[in-house]
């Protein structure tokens, strides 16, 4: 909070000694290292460099114009154009207890709010949901979260996979080898049987595949009896999509599968052809490249042999067929036309960038105007990595299936809850199992930079100290221990008023508490859930410091009160922090 009004000042003293200049990316920002101070900005650097002044002299000028005598001390002017802020100990002490009144905690809804549709999740449907799954679930759960929490307008939307080349296979495989007893016992588990077996009859038999193109045109074309049987693979599919989801607290506004674009089509494609955009070759359709930038930056063109050949967008195969292009091109028509967002995130992983790199150029060629209007964002994840750097596999080599691998996690937590915890019920023990072992595979999955591969660990997913949900989820436990105690002697709540930091150890935590809105902007602005995990983890941190060194419920009068004023807003962080990453907490571990 404190960083805004400073932000805010500084923004105007710049406006009063350049009243032409463009302020939006003059940002006040922590200082790397505290003996500097508080708060910094660099930004009247930048400023200086494009109008070719002294960047000194520019910061002594604004300096000169900026009023922040109430939170600060002296404004000191660093190196070629620093300015350092340090805050004084009655703002901290004034935003801490407004923030315990609940009148913020620590960060505010923007002024400026957005409306951005993010596509994340996006099963096949007929199969199981695997370990990648986490990736994009977890990712897009984080940041719609994080987003709706500063004040965005958020559409979520599960682009499924429920159309495509795969249906023959399975509409053959169910009305010739369906066994409807293992149908009834696990419905994907069966499902995935049938296209097994149909997928290795059709690689073995040319008479086969046709077999299964056969039942996918009649598909297409509306046949009564094969529509039956794919709305009966997608309700199923759905029961499976929908345990998952509830097991990892993740809902959807809408799940708008790709077979819901279907009549659009045809649509595009004429368009697409009418506007000159594609062109047919080989029979197919598809955008090619239209010189407009370098052959090494252009996705339109690849390098073979030396020479640069056309890798076009196809939106029509010779078959007559559509893919993924063309539904994609015809989703981001109907989100435009139906939600009106600033933006759209893709949450989809990095092997898929060359796809979004075309499909966000080509829209920009067939719907220039409305391209201009919309940020199209593709926020690329790597991939889970077994102990052997390889991807993430089951011993004997299969994909790990999602469920597989929650329910694996909720065993392991159960064996560590009993063990420290003998004396708890059986249920009180499930239902703390249930909430670290599957917060501690989202967390695991949201602590790597998204774009890094990362090796998978129980160990250390587990681990009650480190970087992990549990140690987090500890932390918060441990602090609600302190208010039971609390509470047994009176209540407390009544000292807040007046409160004193004193002790470095109350300073330190008072200061991280005030940046918690900024992890949560780094998180809005990056798509990058581990800044959130990051702060999260330094927070525990600097709250062991302090318990270790400033006694709690042992102190008295202010010191007692301002001691429990800081424990109280570390858990109400920890708690919105933790939640804001779709992270449950519980009372007592």
């Amino acid at each position: 909070m404190l960083h805004t009004l400073l932000e805010k000042q500084l923004r105007a003293a710049v406006t009063d000694v350049l009243p032409d200049a463009d302020t939006t990316s003059v940002l006040v920002r922590p200082c790397p290292d505290p003996k500097f101070g508080d708060y910094q900005t660099n930004a009247l650097m930048s400023v200086a460099k494009a109008r070719k002044m002294n960047p000194r002299q520019l910061a002594t000028d604004v300096v000169a114009k900026l009023d922040a005598s109430q939170w600060c001390d002296k404004v000191e002017i660093a190196g070629a154009g620093f300015l350092n802020f340090r805050l004084k100990t009655d703002a901290i002490t004034q935003t801490l207890q407004a923030a315990f009144r609940g009148e913020h905690l620590f960060f505010a809804k923007t002024a400026t709010p957005r409306t951005i549709v993010i596509d994340f999740s996006s099963p096949n449907v007929a199969k199981p949901m695997h370990v990648g799954h986490i990736r994009s679930t977890g990712i897009g759960d984080a940041l719609q979260r994080v987003l709706r929490l500063l004040g965005h307008h958020v559409v979520t939307d599960n682009h499924i996979g429920d159309w495509g080349t795969q249906f023959g296979k399975l509409l053959l495989g169910w009305k010739q080898s369906l066994d409807k007893a293992a149908l009834e016992r696990d419905a994907i588990a069966e499902l995935e049987r049938l296209y097994k077996v149909i997928n290795a009859e059709c690689d073995a038999n040319p008479a086969r595949l046709e077999e299964a193109k056969q039942e996918l045109v009649k598909l297409q074309a509306g046949d009564a009896d094969n529509l039956a049987i794919w709305k009966e693979m997608i309700r199923l599919s759905q029961v499976q999509f929908d345990t998952i989801y509830g097991r990892l607290g993740v809902k959807f506004d809408h799940t708008l599968g790709e077979s819901y674009y279907n009549p659009w089509l045809g649509n595009v494609v004429n368009d697409l052809l009418q506007r000159g955009i594609a062109k047919e070759s080989e029979g197919a359709v598809g955008v090619f490249s239209d010189g407009s930038m370098p052959p090494k930056e252009d996705p339109f063109l690849v390098n073979r042999d030396g020479e640069w050949v056309a890798d076009p967008a196809l939106v029509r195969k010779s078959d007559g067929g559509f893919n993924y292009m063309t539904t994609d091109l015809a989703t981001i028509e109907y989100r435009l036309k139906t939600w009106s967002p600033n933006e759209i995130i893709y949450v989809v992983d990095d092997r898929q960038a060359p796809h979004f790199r075309k499909l966000f150029l080509t829209f920009g060629r067939w719907q220039p105007d409305a391209a201009k209007r919309v940020k199209l964002r593709h926020v690329g994840f790597g991939k889970i990595l077994g102990d052997d750097g390889k991807p993430f596999k089951t011993r004997s080599g299969d994909t790990v299936k999602l469920g597989d691998l929650l329910d694996e996690a909720v065993e392991r937590a159960l064996k560590v809850v009993s063990e420290k915890n003998p004396d708890l019920s059986e249920a009180q023990q499930r239902e703390i199992a249930r909430v670290v072992g599957i917060g501690a595979v989202k967390y695991a999955d949201l602590l790597p930079n998204r774009q890094s591969d990362y090796v998978f660990s129980w160990d250390k997913m587990l681990a009650m100290n480190g970087n992990t949900a549990p140690y987090l989820q500890y932390a918060y436990a441990r602090i609600r221990s302190i208010f039971r105690k609390a509470d047994e002697a009176g209540d407390w709540r009544a000292a807040m008023s007046s409160i004193q930091l004193n002790a470095p150890e109350e300073i330190g935590m008072a200061r991280h508490l005030l940046n918690f809105g900024l992890a949560l902007e780094a998180v809005g602005d990056e798509c990058r859930p581990n800044f959130l995990c990051n702060y999260l983890y330094e927070l525990a941190g600097y709250f062991a410091t302090f318990y270790e060194a400033c006694p709690v419920l042992k102190a008295e009068g202010t010191e007692r009160a301002t001691r429990l004023l800081l424990c109280e807003l570390t858990a109400r962080v920890l708690k919105q922090g933790l939640e804001a990453l779709g992270i449950e907490v519980l009372e007592q571990m």
